[in-house]
């Protein structure tokens, strides 16, 4: 088994919270193995608060740099400072896009 990317996420009760996610080092910047490692773990945590009665809701701190990126490509949700969230419309796009049935 090779590691992709790795991800840390807490159920919060009503939503869950991602503290951390990472692609591998050979699947970031120009030469990377394999594209979406990112958005692929961000839909499985989506798929994760689904699953667990949460309407896919999932929050998380960005890096102020990806901010605009995550609202381009997850279709994630700026709150305020560095937190976004992602409401059920954009996970459920996530799961379906990444998790075929």
């Amino acid at each position: 088994m090779i590691i992709q990317g790795l991800l840390s996420i807490e159920d919060k009760k009503d939503h869950i919270f991602m503290h951390l996610i990472e692609s591998s080092k050979f699947n970031k910047g120009n030469r990377k193995v394999y594209l979406g490692v990112p958005a692929n773990l961000v839909a499985y945590a989506c798929k994760v608060s689904v699953d667990k009665g949460y309407e896919g809701f999932l929050a998380f701190d960005a890096k102020s740099v990806l901010i605009k990126h995550y609202e381009q490509t997850l279709h994630a949700t700026h709150f305020r400072g560095l937190r976004m969230f992602i409401e059920t419309k954009a996970a459920l796009r996530l799961i379906s896009q990444y998790f075929k049935s």
